[in-house]
């Protein structure tokens, strides 16, 4: 079970084969890749219909930032409760995609009204290159061009805690009023390479996911751990639109 890992630490090892472990699963009721891809689907829709919601607050004058903060706040609570409590996936799954919504649709309208001059279709670039980006992750992965060996996972993960160390420090600086550094807002060439590279790690973020998926569903494992599998690439799929849209606007910033 060594190829069992991923950097989405809501797609690990244990999270599949303490379901299987526990007893026999019987086919008609464990997880597949077809099933897990539908509830994703289903959780998109989620968000969309919720971000359509934020957007129209933000553009209509509304005071957008409670959606934005309590969307993050409580989609990261619901975030951590469905690790720890998988068996809660098909109920809590539907509530992160919906706040997820609010904090990505009044975020995104804010960027779409400080670019609207500069880049005036930001958003749909980055809607466009997340999924673009996110599919041709899954073809290279369906047609083995990039393989899931365990000296990649491990690279990936490594990366992967690495960023989120780098930002979890920025983020407690903030609060204790020390400026972020430079380059992550500003369009320099640093800036910028530093972007590219967060989006790249992100998207093979994707690949790692696709495995998961893959051997849980070779696993056997139950039916609910699709919702569970759903919701973990939801989270690979935010982050990855988030830096390609703060990559666009570094970009756009130059102009």
């Amino acid at each position: 079970m060594s190829l069992f890992k991923s950097g989405n630490p809501t797609l690990q090892e244990n999270k599949f084969t303490s379901t299987v472990l526990d007893g026999i699963v019987l086919n008609e009721n464990a997880m597949t890749v077809k099933g897990t891809l539908q509830k994703f689907g289903f959780l998109c829709l989620m968000v969309i219909g919720t971000s359509v919601y934020s957007w129209r607050e933000f553009s209509e004058g509304g005071n957008a930032m409670p959606l934005i903060i309590g969307g993050a706040i409580a989609g990261f609570v619901i975030a951590m409760v469905i690790t720890f409590k998988k068996t809660w996936a098909p109920y809590l799954a539907p509530l992160y995609a919906l706040c997820q919504g609010l904090f990505l649709g009044a975020i995104s309208a804010m960027y779409n009204f400080a670019f609207a001059e500069t880049a005036p279709n930001i958003v749909i670039n980055a809607v466009g290159l997340t999924f673009a980006v996110a599919i041709a992750m899954y073809l290279l992965y369906s047609f083995k061009i990039i393989k899931a060996t365990q000296k990649f996972k491990s690279v990936i993960i490594a990366a992967t805690a690495g960023i989120a160390i780098f930002y979890l420090i920025t983020i407690v600086l903030h609060m204790f009023g020390v400026q972020s550094l430079p380059f992550l807002h500003q369009g320099t060439p640093i800036g910028i390479g530093f972007s590219l590279l967060v989006t790249a790690i992100a998207a093979l973020n994707l690949i790692l996911d696709f495995d998961m998926i893959e051997q849980g569903s070779a696993m056997g494992a139950p039916k609910f751990m699709e919702w569970y599998g759903a919701f973990g690439l939801m989270v690979t799929i935010v982050w990855l639109y988030l830096e390609i849209l703060r990559l666009l606007s570094k970009l756009s910033s130059r102009n």
